[in-house]
């Protein structure tokens, strides 16, 4: 069926299927002035810069996935908050630049700004901590076909990489906190897991270009998520892709073999953009990145 659509598509109406999901659920949004604007702010951002730097009109669907994400995943009394993370999300696409390409996966990159300094009381911010709770149907639609979306964009390898590696690691943790199994692998059953798992790790733009590495990078995030839970950062998973996912993409930038890189980047055919929206015929031939 994913053959027959615009796969551009895809992602932004999974995303949407989260949000309605979670809102009709459990209340999960701010409001809906809130989302609006953080993804208003995302497009009307992406559309400017896009025009602006590489003379080209962009796919918006990256955008929106940024902006939904930013209004889902936001807490916050206020409204400016929702705009400003949206804004950094996209605006750290076409400034943090390295070999032109950017670093960090665009609303992580917003998310994290916000979240860090609002952990120390600064700001009155706080990332959105909800799980399904006993109503588990919205939940296994999400993942089933999350996952089935995923694995036909060839990406289920992170996620499923991700998803084990966080289970074991929860039973550890569970040992050392005293806490219950359960209780430690119960995130996975939120929203804010779900975009993680989904969208954030499997964005092919920030992520290493071998699936072996793909495979030890999502490692590495989950064990340094290990060490920033027990730590209690609410936003642990955020922080440790910030962390993590940059690194290893200079790691191969600077000492891999760049031929191969690209080589692989090539046989998977697969530009997800930076939320994890394919790129493909954006419109946007002359820019030396597709719209993410």
């Amino acid at each position: 069926m994913l053959n027959k659509i615009d796969v551009r598509l895809v992602p932004p109406v999974l995303i949407s299927l989260i949000l309605v999901a979670g809102h009709f659920s459990f209340g999960i949004l701010r409001g809906f002035d809130a989302i609006l604007l953080a993804i208003g702010s995302a497009v009307v951002v992406e559309l400017a810069l896009g025009r602006l730097i590489h003379g080209a009109w962009v796919h918006p669907a990256s955008a929106y996935t940024s902006g939904i994400s930013v209004g889902i995943l936001v807490r916050s009394p206020m409204l400016w908050p929702f705009a400003l993370c949206s804004v950094l999300s996209i605006m750290s696409k076409y400034v943090l630049r390295v070999k032109g390409r950017h670093l960090w996966n665009p609303s992580n990159f917003g998310l994290c700004v916000l979240f860090f300094p609002a952990a120390y009381g600064m700001l009155d911010i706080a990332p959105l901590n909800t799980q399904w709770g006993n109503n588990m149907w919205p939940m296994l639609v999400i993942w089933i076909v999350g996952l089935y979306t995923i694995w036909k964009v060839k990406r289920f390898h992170i996620t499923a990489t991700y998803i084990a590696a966080f289970v074991v690691l929860a039973a550890v943790r569970g040992g050392i906190t005293g806490d219950g199994f359960w209780t430690e692998v119960a995130p996975l059953t939120g929203p804010m897991y779900q975009l993680f798992a989904l969208f954030m790790i499997t964005d092919p733009v920030t992520t290493v270009s071998s699936k072996k590495g793909e495979i030890g990078v999502t490692v590495l995030i989950a064990l340094a998520e290990f060490g920033l839970r027990l730590a209690e950062f609410i936003a642990a998973p955020f922080y440790a892709l910030f962390l993590v996912g940059p690194a290893a993409m200079l790691v191969e930038m600077y000492w891999g073999d760049d031929e191969e890189a690209a080589d692989e980047a090539t046989d998977e055919a697969v530009d997800l953009g930076g939320d994890g929206t394919p790129a493909e015929e954006t419109g946007a031939a002359t820019a030396p990145e597709p719209a993410s």
